[in-house]
């Protein structure tokens, strides 16, 4: 039985993220700034049956590409304090932008709930959205939430709860990005687990797919590797 769990809250900045936080929290926050930064950082708490869930409102970001502090916050704090959940919270009215992250958080094999939130502007938009079929598709539970009425909220709650629960359990199910670029990941993930240090810290198929990407932060990390030189003559 989990009893007590940290849970991230991310998203894309006006998704509703802080509202929820909110909801969630009872409007209760420590405010501070990030160690080492001057951007807020907000934490709050929230028992739920039992549970207590410690929750902590990440900057709003659009990827996890680290070309911001915002997203390099957001990206190391998911990768390095490893969350129990990282609840997603994904404008429904704007579908194909918002999940351009939630790919990037599969990649990255956080234990995800997806919250698809301003389901109401969606419906007036005049937008059908099938929540079972999107929870299918992405193999993450996906919970309907209306944040300015507090719509969803309990479902959100033991959405995450059953998450966590479930951690370490759930099958990581990974995008396709065609045979050829597929075979290029495959790859450079298997020199990655050569080096035992790099590949127990992070996901060797997010990092492949950074490498290709020319992540800076990632690359850098890369320089100080025993595998560096390997991984060259493969990207040329």
């Amino acid at each position: 039985m989990v009893l007590a769990i940290r849970v991230a809250l991310i998203g894309n900045p006006n998704v509703g993220k802080s509202l929820i936080f909110n909801n969630l929290t009872g409007g209760k926050a420590h405010v501070g700034n990030w160690p080492g930064k001057t951007v807020e950082r907000k934490e709050g708490r929230c028992v739920y049956e039992g549970v207590e869930m410690e929750i902590i409102d990440l900057p709003g970001v659009y990827s996890l590409t680290a070309n911001s502090i915002d997203e390099l916050i957001a990206r190391d704090y998911i990768v390095e304090e490893k969350p129990d959940v990282v609840v997603d919270i994904v404008d429904a009215s704007n579908l194909e932008r918002n999940l351009y992250l939630t790919l990037q958080l599969i990649e990255l094999e956080a234990n995800l709930v997806v919250a698809l939130n301003k389901m109401d502007i969606a419906r007036d938009m005049g937008y059908e959205i099938d929540v079972n079929a999107l929870s299918e598709i992405l193999g993450l539970p996906v919970v309907p939430t209306v944040a300015t009425t507090k719509q969803g909220m309990d479902e959100l709650k033991k959405a995450i709860i059953k998450a966590a629960q479930q951690r370490g359990r759930r099958r990581i199910r990974h995008i396709s990005y065609g045979k050829d670029l597929e075979a290029i990941i495959s790859t450079i993930e298997g020199i990655l687990k050569k080096d035992r240090i790099l590949s127990s810290r992070y996901p060797t198929r997010w990092l492949a797919i950074k490498v290709l990407e020319g992540d800076e932060e990632v690359l850098r990390r890369i320089d100080r590797s025993p595998v560096k030189a390997e991984l060259m003559e493969v990207l040329g």
